[in-house]
């Protein structure tokens, strides 16, 4: 009965040590999986966009609060969320009437610091997979269409774990935020750093998504 009762202890260590992992492992790959789902679509819908009107969306083609009815067209959209700078009720993501429009929902990477949704306000929507596209679209301004790949009521809420920016250059190529030629980007990673407090860390991470192959794995 004394072996019984210590093989069962060890049991319930090992299984106590390991099972955290598990958990973060799984919820990671799952993270992997609908970024790379995510990337899929939007890359599709730009495609579909010019596969009809024979052009690439640009910042010289739309103009602001433009981009978001025109995505909707190739998306299979679940809910329209406004633009996500006014009231609350109208937008998928809470306002930020504060002055430093700070989000109350979303963190940095290392989770240190409130985003600044001034980067996602001119157009959200959710999509039947329960993700959630936002769009920065100003005048004369760089466009940036960015995606929640399980939606802002599931965790962890964070640039560069499931948050995630690409950015349309001037040609309409859809770049991954961070690499070279889009505006997060820096030769030295501070866009996508494991000590940053900064609010726009993470925000340069889409392009490591992309290209290493355990970046997921390594997301804690």
């Amino acid at each position: 009965m004394a072996e019984v009762l210590i093989t069962l202890g060890i049991i319930g260590i090992v299984a106590a040590m390991t099972l955290p992992s598990l958990i973060n492992n799984k919820k990671n790959k799952e993270l992997e999986t609908a970024f790379k789902k995510n990337y899929s679509v939007i890359s599709q819908a730009l495609n579909m966009y010019y596969a009809q009107n024979g052009e690439r969306l640009t910042s010289d083609i739309v103009g602001q609060h433009e981009l978001k009815p025109i995505l909707m067209k190739y998306m299979n959209v679940l809910h329209d969320c406004g633009w996500g700078f006014t009231a609350a009720s109208t937008s998928c993501i809470p306002n930020y009437n504060d002055p430093d429009r700070n989000s109350q929902v979303y963190k940095n990477f290392t989770g240190t610091s409130n985003i600044n949704l001034g980067l996602f306000d001119d157009g959200q929507f959710i999509l039947n997979d329960g993700s959630l596209i936002l769009l920065q679209n100003e005048v004369g301004s760089q466009i940036y269409i960015s995606v929640d790949v399980n939606g802002y009521l599931k965790n962890p809420n964070r640039l560069g774990h499931d948050l995630f920016m690409f950015q349309l250059d001037n040609k309409g190529n859809l770049l991954p935020m961070g690499a070279e030629g889009t505006t997060y980007y820096n030769a030295n990673d501070v866009y996508c750093s494991p000590t940053s407090t900064s609010n726009v860390n993470g925000a340069g991470c889409t392009i490591k998504a992309i290209n290493e192959k355990d970046y997921f794995t390594k997301l804690h």
